[in-house]
This record gives structure tokens, C-alpha cells and sequence, in this order.
């Protein structure tokens, strides 16, 4: 049987923390390994049980989860990815959360099956950015000059470095898709996404499906012959 997905609760509400604990906890796929109410809690154990997706929230005393992500995501030791759940539906958290290397954003009042969704995704190695951000991260970076994702103006070689059928998958992305979703819009396997999206990624310096989403809007990429 497949290992379970282990997961870390941080939010300074222990009535939050209990709510996600039953939700999550109710999947016998999904383990909850630890909780913490502080972002300094939430990084300490992270190193500590090295969890495979942290949900965090961002209002915590003391570090708040922005920066608990930040160095979460920068430590080299671990392979968690972060899952941002907050109350408060606002740009600059969006923003600032993606530039920390969150690999998801949700709103606390989605559903418990988004939730639960959310946390596979993550998991998986993929991104979370619901249509809805992904019109926000279009909006925001879509002008030319925006870098604030920590991406940059891509040089013309870096373009011509992708086959056609990369930079189609490049535009899948840029739309939200997750792997699942483009082998089905392209006719493969979702192995051979994969490994286009990782060619991707590796071709154009990029550290996640988000900076992708953030990269192709920048830089106007469009699936060849469109």
C-alpha cells in the first residue's frame, strides 16, 4: 500500500486546527503528523518531521506563516510543500505567498472536498492556483515588467530553448491545468506531462508550476501555430 500523505496543521486557532484535523484526518490517505499555533512552531517542526505538505496559516503571533514558508521552502533538508489557508482573500497575501514558495493558496471557506483536493495536489508535486487565482496571477504579472514572483524577462533564446510541444504544455499550465487535466486535453499519458513540464521548468530556471504561470504570462507564450 501507498505510504499515507503526512501532514502539518499550523494556525493559531485551535478550533481551526481541529476542524482541518477531522476533515483531513477522515481520509485514510492523508495523516495529520503534528500542529503547531506560531509560524516559529510551524518551522521547527517542519524540520523536525519533515511533513510531505504543511498547511499554513498566515496571520500567526510572532512569525507569521509568510515567513514560516519562506524558510521552509528555502531549506534545503526538507521536501515539504506549503499549502497557504487564510481568511482573508487579499492580493498582497496571494502574492507575497507565491514568492515564498508556497505551492498552493486557499481560502478557509472552500469546501472540505477543496480542501482535501488541495492537500493530494500539493502533494503530488503539483501547484494549487484555482481559476479564480490564476485570473489574479494573470491580472497582476500579465504587464509587461511585472517580476514580483521572483521570475524575470525572458531572453529569446530562452523561448527557442522549448519545443513546440513544451511550450504548449507551458500555456496548459499558464491556464491553471493540472498534469491530469493537460494529458487529457493532449492525448498522453500523464507520466509524459510530467516529464514535459519538468523539461519546462529545468529549460527556463523556474522552481515551480507557479513562477511558470507567472513566466508565460510575462513573456506572452503562446502554443505554436495559435
Amino acid at each position: 500500500m501507498t505510504a499515507a500523505t503526512r501532514v502539518l496543521l499550523a494556525d493559531d486557532h485551535e478550533m481551526v486546527r481541529a476542524g482541518f484535523r477531522i476533515i483531513l484526518g477522515s481520509q485514510p490517505d492523508l495523516e495529520i503528523v503534528g500542529e503547531a499555533a506560531t509560524g516559529a512552531d510551524a518551522l521547527a517542526l517542519a524540520r523536525e518531521l519533515n511533513p510531505d505538505v504543511v498547511c499554513m496559516d498566515v496571520q500567526m503571533p510572532g512569525m507569521d506563516g509568510l515567513e514560516a514558508t519562506r524558510q521552509i521552502t528555502a531549506d534545503g533538508a526538507l521536501a515539504s510543500a506549503v499549502l497557504i489557508l487564510t481568511t482573508f482573500d487579499r492580493d498582497d497575501y496571494l502574492f507575497e505567498a507565491l514568492s515564498a514558495g508556497a505551492s498552493g493558496f486557499l481560502l478557509k471557506n472552500s469546501t472540505p472536498e477543496q480542501l482535501i483536493d488541495a492537500v493530494r495536489v500539493v502533494a503530488a508535486g503539483d501547484a494549487l492556483l484555482s481559476p479564480a487565482v490564476t485570473r489574479r496571477v494573470i491580472e497582476r504579472f500579465g504587464a509587461p515588467g511585472e517580476t514580483d514572483a521572483g521570475t524575470a524577462a525572458a531572453p529569446p533564446s530562452a523561448l527557442e530553448s522549448l519545443t513546440d510541444r513544451e511550450a504548449e504544455v507551458l500555456q496548459l499550465v499558464a491556464q491553471g491545468l493540472s498534469n491530469a487535466e493537460i494529458a487529457r486535453d493532449l492525448f498522453v499519458g500523464e507520466a509524459t506531462v510530467k516529464s514535459h513540464v519538468s523539461k519546462v521548468l529545468q529549460k527556463l530556471g523556474l522552481r515551480d508550476r507557479i513562477q511558470a504561470v507567472v513566466w508565460a504570462y510575462e513573456n506572452r507564450v503562446t502554443v505554436p501555430g495559435s
